[in-house]
Order: C-alpha cells, then sequence, then structure tokens
C-alpha cells in the first residue's frame, strides 16, 4: 500500500510540474525605442542642462534620447541601482535646475 501511494505522490508530482513547462520555441521581440534601438544616447539631451525640470521637458529629452524611459532625480533622491541602457536620468539640484544628464 505505501508502494503505491508513493507512485501516485510522484505521478502526481510529475503531471503538477509538467504544467509549468514551457514548451512555445517562439521568443517574443525586443521591443525597439522610435529609433531602432533601446539604447539612450544621453548627449542628444544635454540641451537640457540648465533649464528647470518638468514633465514636459523630461518627455522631450526621453525623445530626443532614443529612451524607453526617463526620470528626474533630486538631489538625495532614493534611487534603485540597477543599469538600464533604455533610461534617462535627468538630475537636478535642489531648485530643479538640470545640472547633469546621464543614462543608466
Amino acid at each position: 500500500m505505501p508502494w503505491k501511494l508513493a507512485s501516485l505522490s510522484t505521478l502526481l508530482a510529475a503531471m503538477i510540474l509538467s504544467g509549468c513547462s514551457n514548451t512555445s520555441e517562439s521568443t517574443p521581440e525586443p521591443v525597439a525605442a522610435e529609433t531602432g534601438h533601446s539604447r539612450c544616447e544621453a548627449k542628444a539631451a544635454e540641451f537640457t542642462i540648465g533649464k528647470k525640470a518638468s514633465p514636459e521637458l523630461l518627455e522631450q529629452a526621453r525623445t530626443r534620447a532614443g529612451a524607453q524611459n526617463a526620470r528626474i532625480l533630486k538631489p538625495n533622491d532614493m534611487v534603485t541601482l540597477e543599469y538600464r541602457s533604455d533610461r534617462l536620468n535627468l538630475n537636478t539640484d535642489a531648485n530643479l535646475v538640470i545640472n547633469r544628464v546621464n543614462c543608466g
């Protein structure tokens, strides 16, 4: 009797785990920026240095830089440490004047 229970448990576990496997051979295409690539070009957004940060300026800089994402970073803001080549960062001073542009 214990062997039947162990065999049934093993069979049940195998069936459950087989439902978790991915048998699809096709992988989705990566999403590219409007410029045809997903890398951010910080030089294209340097026109913002010395200007006051705003959502409109952020979007304009993101578009020119070819970035997928953009954010405004104020002094002492907590940020994540992962590097993202498709993200534009506009660094500001305490008065929200942009003083540095970088990707990551």
